[in-house]
């Protein structure tokens, strides 16, 4: 398998990777605008954007895009994160080129219907309220923004209902004018793929763009606090932040290693200690989440409000207990579960597609399967360790309660008891 890149004049980039033996093929538009390049005014508004991906252009309705795309069995979608917005397909390979044309005009020539505004409008405030209603969901937007206060990259991606409620098709096209140049779009493609077909396709659909000066996101800062909502629920939920490395970190490989043996799987000391030994909750664990210059590493629980406080002051006892005693063994588990998980994901063009156009974004080239594994054995058991200290006993933390939490300790008392 070869990746091969290519920038056309205006900047637009385009990795593709070829992965013999298939007949089927992943392509989209990766493009640098998510929700931390938002305005306040404008909360929301990228995916909004997203929504209206699919809802008709200057030559195709909603319908007949679901239809070329689907006649030829194929599948196609969308997705906003805080840092990008993508646009993709999975089609087979003789019908790479169709793809490509309907995911440019999508881009590149939207009508933004009113009436469709109006639905997607509707759709939106009811994914809203979706997740209002699903505590394990809404408690890391909470989380978040206890995190990164009064930031765009703090903020809810779906935006606030009455903002949501107010934005126009003005305010779509703004936002297209302001992030969606060129030189912020990658275009990548794997699997039945010819790398010099598309980039001439390319040349073709989008090589007139004119570049553009974007509006940058701010930089990141990790605050920390905590945010408590008192509700009549079945469970307690909680979620634990402490701030960890971006993913252009030199550490970032011992945090997400760490936070593996802490609570990635089974044999994770969370979900032996809490779960299995002590019987307090169904669902426990821990992950490291990185953007490009701030990370979090965060744990989450649910319980009974009457176990809330057990369950808070046995994760820190294990945070601190991992920092003093996490085995080679451990580190070494860890280790594998991690390039296990990369290279069994990344058995899918799909995969191989994301992960092309987001190292290009991240580093400015893609870096091949083998050197990301060589990264991840550099890691010592000393790195693990002290990544671990850090974490229990010195880095800043946030801390999200939702439900019947009134016996749950404070993020203050935590922190007493991280360094007692």
């Amino acid at each position: 398998m070869t990746v091969q890149t290519a920038t056309l004049s205006n900047g637009f980039r385009i990795v593709t990777e070829r992965m013999p033996g298939l007949k089927s093929a992943a392509l989209g538009i990766w493009v640098t605008a998510g929700g931390r390049h938002e305005r306040p005014e404008q909360n929301g508004v990228a995916h909004f954007l997203e929504h209206m991906a699919f809802k008709g252009t200057a030559t195709r309705s909603a319908l007949r895009i679901a239809e070329e795309i689907e006649d030829v069995g194929g599948y196609i979608n969308a997705y906003t994160s805080r840092e990008v917005t993508a646009y993709y397909a999975r089609v087979l390979e003789a019908d790479t080129g169709l793809a490509l044309d309907v995911i440019a005009d999508i881009l590149r020539n939207p009508v933004f219907d009113p009436k469709e505004i109006e639905t997607e409008r509707h759709v939106i405030l009811q994914e809203i309220g979706q997740t209002l209603d699903t505590p394990d969901d809404i408690i890391f937007d909470w989380l978040q923004e206890t995190c990164y206060p009064d930031q765009p990259i703090g903020r809810t991606i779906l935006g606030e209902a009455a903002r949501v409620t107010g934005f126009s098709r003005d305010d779509l096209a703004a936002f297209v004018r302001e992030h969606y140049g060129p030189d912020q779009m990658i275009l990548s493609a794997a699997g039945a793929v010819d790398h010099d077909r598309i980039v001439a396709q390319a040349e073709a659909l989008f090589g007139d763009l004119a570049p553009r000066d974007a509006d940058r996101a701010l930089p990141a800062r990790f605050h920390g606090g905590e945010v408590r909502r008192q509700k009549t629920l079945e469970q307690a939920h909680l979620a634990l932040a402490f701030e960890a490395p971006g993913y252009r970190d030199p550490a970032f490989y011992a945090a997400q290693i760490y936070s593996t043996a802490l609570g990635g799987g089974m044999s994770s000391r969370l979900f032996q200690e809490i779960r299995e030994n002590r019987g307090l909750c169904y669902t426990i664990f821990a992950q490291s989440g990185a953007y490009a210059d701030t990370g979090a590493t965060t744990i989450y629980a649910g319980t009974s409000g009457e176990e809330v406080g057990d369950l808070a002051h046995l994760v820190i006892d294990e945070m601190k207990r991992a920092a003093a005693d996490l085995s080679p063994a451990e580190v070494a588990r860890a280790r594998a579960q991690m390039k296990a998980g990369l290279l069994m994901g990344l058995e899918s063009p799909s995969a191989r597609a994301e992960r092309s156009a987001r190292m290009l974004q991240i580093w400015g080239s893609v870096p091949t399967i083998e050197a990301t594994v060589e990264r991840i054995d550099a890691v010592t058991d000393a790195d693990v360790r002290s990544f671990a200290e850090h974490t229990a006993a010195e880095a800043r933390a946030a801390l999200a309660l939702y439900g019947p939490v009134s016996r749950a300790p404070s993020l203050d008392t935590l922190a007493a008891r991280r360094i007692a």
